[in-house]
């Protein structure tokens, strides 16, 4: 098969294969690729000589299935080094015997047009001045900054000043910390924000599902990307800064800013397989860590002690590292504290933090109401992450037991995640508590988390509602389903997410995870397919019964979903 050119793009920061913005792009292929690679590598280097960027340097990761190459670029140039890397893959394809000839007497010149169209000095001269000042410097399309909060000043791309126009000694910086991982980030990001709050801080975070400053919503949506920790970071107001960095950011853009004063990874497990090459966990290791990019010598890497993958690739890092663990006799956590590095974990019943032969207890799950006295382990996990990243920004134990005891885990600060719900209601079969947990689970190692908690659950029926979308391999999609079926649900309904389906036929993907339950041993008539998870979130709440745990996944349609789950709670108190 001839090999295709798939995506290109931009990658503005700091990236999985260096700290240089570039233009990059990915090519699917069922052969070797060495041969291509080396004719791109030729026709880039021929076509920067003629645009006058033999400086700029390249660089390629194959994988299995295709090849991204890349070209580093001037940030006031990305969009024409997109163009001239598609022409270098133009040429390299031709050269190995597809595709048509490029005529270079027509090619050079257009590209040259579209160098000189982009080129912005001025955007180059405060880079480089923000630089030499030491201070924040950001930019996009359509706005341009230095600082960040209060001290933030912003102009459009075409109106910079000169930097001999700009106090430098008014532009400064406020702290930052970056989250990461398969599972667990929004959650982490969230606490680490309630620690910060309750340290008097006006704290701003980016997540999944919005911007916040204090109380004060910027707006709704997934800003876990560039964007989102962009626009945070220019608000006036925001005194320390908590993003969730998500794997489809940093590997559509790469990072959004460029320091961080802590990095955490909560995790690395499959999820999102097969996109931008990664195609392994092995492979997704590396992606998750980008983030370490953003950290000084001095500021710590946060990482989860529990999580071998983690563990494994830590081993050949420079940075300065942080521990978390479940286990007070974690060997890596040991050993990190023979060397001198920091550690938090559970022991006891305490969150402990240590440092060599210093041990203190900071708060009790019992008082970190989001971990259900103890038995949503996974929400101690992600305390611990939480402890870790304030402890490295210098916050009291005072804040992080006020803070945490002020996280409630419920749907105002953590919706959609191990929200937990509870009513008496009463039917022909009598009268008792129904107990419903409206949660995130979307791959194999957060349905497994949150199994445990399920399991030590006291209910006489479990009911479950769980959905997957499209574009995750069917591999996923069976380990995931394996994973749910480990809490023998009495009832399965599975829904199909519209708007999801991403290249897949109209309800296949219930129609699969369905055949997986049964062949997993879950009886053909408990298991029930929905047009959308409203509808069966509607169906499970119209057939409850006294004695009922109701597990909702709601992977899309999350507050439609908590509305009707509302509208049960108040009727059961009607």
């Amino acid at each position: 098969m001839k090999p295709e050119l798939t995506d290109s793009r931009r990658l503005t920061g700091a990236n999985l294969f260096w700290e240089h913005p570039s233009a990059i792009i990915d090519a699917e292929s069922d052969g070797p690729v060495d041969e291509l690679i080396k004719a791109w590598e030729l026709a880039a280097g021929q076509l920067l000589d003629s645009v006058g960027h033999s400086g700029e340097q390249t660089c390629y990761r194959a994988w299995q299935g295709g090849v991204s190459l890349l070209i580093s670029a001037p940030i006031d140039v990305l969009y024409s080094m997109c163009e001239l890397n598609e022409a270098a893959w133009d040429m390299a394809m031709h050269a190995c015997g597809w595709g048509v000839p490029q005529d270079l007497s027509e090619l050079v010149p257009r590209l040259n047009r579209l160098f000189d169209e982009e080129r912005n000095p001025a955007l180059l001269a405060l880079q480089q001045a923000a630089r030499n000042y030491g201070v924040p410097f950001l930019w996009d399309d359509d706005e341009v900054s230095i600082g960040y909060g209060k001290t933030t000043l912003s102009w459009p791309p075409d109106k910079l000043p000169r930097p001999d126009q700009i106090d430098w000694n008014a532009i400064g910086s406020i702290p930052v910390a970056m989250v990461t991982g398969t599972n667990g980030k929004s959650t982490t990001v969230r606490m680490t924000a309630s620690i910060l709050s309750a340290a008097g801080l006006c704290t701003g975070l980016t997540s999944t599902d919005f911007i916040r400053v204090g109380d004060r919503m910027i707006d709704r949506g997934d800003y876990s990307g560039t964007g989102g920790a962009r626009t945070l970071m220019r608000q006036k107001d925001v005194e320390v800064a908590v993003l969730e960095v998500a794997r489809g950011g940093l590997l559509r853009r790469g990072l959004g800013v460029e320091r961080a004063d802590v990095a955490v990874v909560t995790n690395v497990a499959a999820d999102h397989l097969g996109d931008y090459g990664i195609n392994s966990v092995a492979e997704l290791i590396p992606a998750k860590f980008i983030v370490r990019r953003a950290l000084g010598a001095n500021a710590p890497l946060v990482l989860n002690a529990d999580d071998a993958g983690v563990v494994a690739y830590a081993a050949g890092l420079d940075n300065c590292l942080a521990w978390f663990s479940l286990d007070p006799g974690n060997e890596r956590v040991r050993q990190g504290l023979l060397d001198g590095e920091s550690a938090c974990f559970l022991e006891e019943g305490w969150l402990v933090s240590a440092r060599g032969d210093e041990r203190r207890r900071v708060v009790h799950v019992d008082q970190v109401p989001a971990t259900r006295g103890g038995s949503a382990r996974y929400n101690i996990s992600n305390a611990l992450a939480a402890v870790s990243t304030a402890l490295a920004l210098g916050v009291s134990d005072d804040a992080i037991r006020q803070g945490l005891a002020s996280f409630r885990g419920d749907e105002a600060d953590n919706p959609g995640r191990g929200n937990w719900f509870e009513c008496e209601i009463s039917t022909e079969e009598g009268s008792g508590p129904v107990k419903i947990l409206v949660d995130f689970a979307h791959n194999e190692h957060g349905m497994l988390a949150l199994a445990d908690m399920v399991l030590a659950t006291p209910s006489e029926r479990i009911v479950l509602l769980i959905g997957q979308a499209g574009d995750r391999l069917d591999q996923d999609i069976a380990d995931l389903v394996s994973a749910a079926c480990s809490v023998a649900p009495d009832r399965l309904l599975v829904a199909e997410l519209p708007g999801y389906e991403r290249g897949r036929a109209p309800f296949e993907v219930p129609g699969l995870i369905s055949r997986e339950a049964i062949g997993a041993g879950i009886p053909a008539q408990a298991v029930e397919i929905c047009g959308s998870p409203v509808e069966a979130t509607a169906r499970a709440l119209e057939d409850a019964r006294p004695g009922d745990l109701i597990v909702l996944l709601a992977l899309t349609q999350r507050e439609e979903a908590l509305e009707l789950v509302r509208r049960f709670i108040g009727n059961s108190h009607g």
